[in-house]
């Protein structure tokens, strides 16, 4: 069974820094992609940073494009993300998402997920 354990959300003031960190038991290989995606009260979940870790290519969506960055540990099958420069519209839950196939999906079934981290940014 493969279980992915988040932590290290919290609450701070705008312009200030978290460090999520996401590890998965139960895989035997590293995943080909991993990623972080969150999801704010009455809006879509969207995918903010993701990691092809055949390559070491690093995507993210504009918005936290230059403040968030997003690392693979030593250990397989986990995965980082540094938030710098922290805004009131980052506030949400954040979730770890590691692919179940080869390649990157914002699909549901194609990932395993986390339980979610919640990040609240105050002005």
């Amino acid at each position: 069974q493969v279980q992915l354990v988040e932590s290290g959300g919290g609450s701070v003031q705008a312009g200030g820094s978290l460090r999520l960190s996401c590890a998965a038991s139960g895989l035997t290989s590293q995943s080909s992609c991993m990623g972080w995606f969150r999801q704010a009260p009455g809006k879509e979940r969207e995918r903010v940073a993701w990691l092809f870790t055949v390559t070491g290519t690093r995507f993210y969506v504009d918005s936290v494009n230059g403040r968030f960055t997003i690392s693979q540990g030593n250990a397989k099958n986990t995965v980082f993300l540094q938030m710098n420069s922290l805004k009131p519209e980052d506030t949400a839950m954040y979730y770890c998402a590691i692919s179940s196939l080869y390649g990157c999906s914002t699909k549901y079934e194609d990932n395993y997920w986390g339980q979610g981290t919640q990040v609240t940014v105050s002005s």
